[in-house]
């Protein structure tokens, strides 16, 4: 097992939500340097407060990691070992801008691997997505699941994947891809570009009835932040995952209906959703195969799903700020 003690880490993404979880679990196993990048597009500096409180020498340092003469520069000097990247660009934000937040996100891949190769660093963790999966093909999805991918974002983040894969194949670059499924949790965007359970969150906040975008009955398998960082981590600890690709995901199918059904339980909201227009290109299904991530990594989630909304749930009632 490979170990992250006296290790010079870097997390692209680093202030973001799931980044910013990640940043946690590096910072209580003892890096030499822990370096965070982040454009702040969605990243947020109270996002690593409590590392910060951990790891006092967190280097915090404001970069589009899409710039790539930018983000080489930040290889001089003392060094990095290894690269968490989850810089990334959200996915509505592919239904705004398609051409902007494809382009991005190619070049976010492109750069760390083109690093990597020019020996900046050693080892690279990337964070893809099961949305390049697209709607499931089959139950459960695998890491074999053809990339039917239905947006932009999706298409782009199947695109950085095979860029990633192509670099270890032609270069032999040291690298493990971790796709995690859908991410709940404290910190995660509750603005711009937000995902459903800090939507219906809001919405109820607000006393606004919550909006169900088709039937409700499109289904998403959630994991927990921290879970996900957890095996990010675990990624690069277990030497057998070099070159590999694996799932991090519950394995439980939960409809778009159920989501919005117990968060309004948990915030006393009574009243029925109301139903508006399918969003384009959503995906219908979506239930991983965690068979690899178990045998490989020894992963399995820590937090259930009844308790990680309600933890959730709680953090946003704390923090009505980040939903302003």
């Amino acid at each position: 097992m490979r170990s992250l003690s006296n290790q010079r880490v870097m997390v692209t993404g680093g202030a973001g939500f799931i980044g910013s979880h990640l940043v946690d679990a590096l910072a209580v196993r003892g890096p030499a340097r822990l370096v965070v990048v982040d454009d702040f597009f969605l990243g947020n500096r109270e996002n690593l407060r409590e590392a910060q409180a951990h790891y006092p020498e967190l280097e915090v340092v404001e970069q589009d990691a899409a710039d790539f003469d930018g983000l080489r520069r930040l290889f001089d000097g003392k060094g990095i070992d290894v690269v968490f990247d989850l810089a990334t660009i959200p996915l509505p934000a592919s239904l705004e801008r398609p051409l902007w937040s494809s382009d991005v996100i190619v070049k976010l891949a492109l750069n760390v691997c083109e690093l990597c190769r020019l020996g900046a660093f050693r080892t690279l963790v990337h964070c893809s997505s099961s949305e390049a999966y697209g709607t499931a093909q089959y139950v459960p999805m695998d890491e074999a699941h053809p990339f039917k991918a239905e947006t932009p974002y999706a298409a782009a983040k199947a695109a950085a994947t095979l860029l990633v894969e192509s670099y270890r194949r032609t270069f032999g670059i040291d690298m493990t891809i971790g796709r995690p499924f859908n991410n709940y949790g404290p910190r995660q965007n509750g603005r711009d570009f937000s995902g459903i359970i800090p939507r219906v969150i809001q919405r109820i906040m607000r006393r606004e009835t919550p909006v169900v975008f088709g039937d409700g009955k499109q289904t998403r398998d959630y994991l927990y932040a921290a879970d996900t960082a957890r095996g990010l981590v675990r990624l690069y600890e277990t030497e057998e995952a070099c070159g590999q690709t694996v799932n991090l995901a519950s394995g439980m199918e939960l409809s778009v209906i159920e989501i919005i059904e117990e968060v309004s339980r948990l915030m006393g909201w009574k009243e029925p959703p109301r139903f508006e227009r399918p969003r384009p290109a959503d995906v219908r299904r979506h239930c991983a195969a965690t068979e690899k991530g178990k045998k490989l990594l020894g992963f399995v989630p820590d937090v259930g799903w009844k308790e990680g909304i309600e933890r959730t749930v709680r953090w946003y009632q704390q923090h009505p700020e980040r939903l302003l």
